[in-house]
Parts: structure tokens; sequence; C-alpha cells
């Protein structure tokens, strides 16, 4: 887990406590996206997972949940997953562009704990593919 957020610190250029709320929302709104089998290969392969949620802020609903439902509504799943973590985002005063940031690195370092499996469950939630 740390090495994942020193990832982030370095890489997105936001303080630990950033990192890990924010690596926590992803990690987050992975669990509840994913079926509970699916979850647990990426929980192996991110120790310290619960504690990364643990530490996220509640997304909330607000202006982000609101944009989130409505890309939801129109079909646009992925839209709608990112756009629903923009709320927790700002509540660890971070904009909702930095998501961007954050996804291709926690990718890259799911790519080098877990292989190709873990990042394609994940990726498919983060990025819709």
């Amino acid at each position: 887990m740390m090495e994942l957020v020193q990832q982030l610190v370095a890489g997105a250029g936001v303080s630990q406590s950033q990192a890990e709320g924010g690596a926590g929302l992803l990690f987050g709104l992975v669990k509840d996206k994913l079926s509970s089998g699916d979850f647990s290969q990426v929980a192996s392969a991110v120790p310290g997972i619960d504690n990364l949620i643990d530490s996220a802020p509640s997304s909330g609903g607000g202006l982000g949940g609101l944009l989130g439902g409505v890309a939801s509504a129109m079909g646009a799943n992925q839209l709608g997953n990112l756009a629903s973590l923009a709320g927790g985002f700002s509540k660890l005063d971070l904009d909702s562009g930095m998501i961007g940031k954050f996804v291709p690195i926690v990718l890259s370092y799911l790519q080098s704990q877990g292989g190709d499996g873990v990042t394609s469950l994940v990726s498919r939630v983060l990025q819709g593919k």
C-alpha cells in the first residue's frame, strides 16, 4: 500500500493523505462495481486496500453525484463512475481533473502487483474497458 501511495505522491504531486484518500475513493468504487470474487483478486494484489478505502472521504452527493447520475442515465457508464468520485476528491482539496492523474498510476501499480487479470478488472471499472 505504501508503495502505491508514494507513487501517487510523486506522480500526481499530492500529499500523502490526499494520495491515500484518492486511492481509497478509486478502490471503493472498484469494490462497489465488482463482484466479491473479483474484488478479492484485487484486494490480494493491494495489501492494506481496506485501510485505503477506510481513509477515503465519503464522495457525497452534491454536484459530482448529480453529474454522475446524469451521465449514468445517459448510458455513459464510465463517465458516471468517475464523476461520482468528484465530490470525494473535492473533500481532499483536489479538483476532479486529478482523477485522471490517479487512474494511470493506480493501474500501473496494479499491473506490477497483480498482472493483467487484476489490471483488467479494475480498468473495466475505471476506464470502461
